[in-house]
């Protein structure tokens, strides 16, 4: 069981920036057991409202960046993340036998992801040997909105 926070938990002062190596240290020690709270459990119900509930009331903000960010070619690391949910995709689709995840039930498809979850070297590998096509599909994406402008 994990000590209880106490006041020096609560202090914002950052130790890690101070130059001196062992202070940085036993500050990075002595908050180690403390999570962020992003954790890998799947939302329940109520925590899924209320995401929807966030995404709803700044729908209008998300847009305005998904429309920014159309307008400029996608950098590698946006490549590799498109690559990576390409091969998961893949993935999914193998395991489901091509049947869409909107008409999997709740629990197939939380069930599905955790053996996806387990797949990631092999959802990696197939994302390397992707990336050159979604880099394709980005330029072609591009030429395309070009001549449409």
């Amino acid at each position: 069981m994990a000590k209880p926070l106490g006041f020096k938990h609560f202090v914002n002062v950052d130790y890690t920036m101070s130059g001196d190596p062992e202070l940085a240290y036993q500050a990075q020690k002595r908050h180690r057991h403390i999570s962020s709270g992003n954790t890998d459990e799947a939302l329940d119900f109520a925590a899924r409202r209320k995401k929807a509930r966030d995404i709803k009331k700044y729908k209008a903000k998300i847009a305005l960046g998904r429309k920014r960010a159309a307008r400029k070619i996608a950098n590698l690391e946006v490549l590799k993340k498109r690559a990576r949910r390409q091969a998961r995709e893949m993935l999914f689709k193998k395991l489901t036998k091509d049947i869409p995840k909107a008409e999997l039930s709740f629990a197939r498809r939380q069930e599905i992801e955790k053996r996806l979850d387990k797949m990631k070297p092999r959802i990696d590998k197939i994302a390397r040997k992707m990336l050159p096509q979604v880099r394709k599909q980005e330029i072609a994406r591009k030429r395309g909105s070009q001549s449409a402008d």
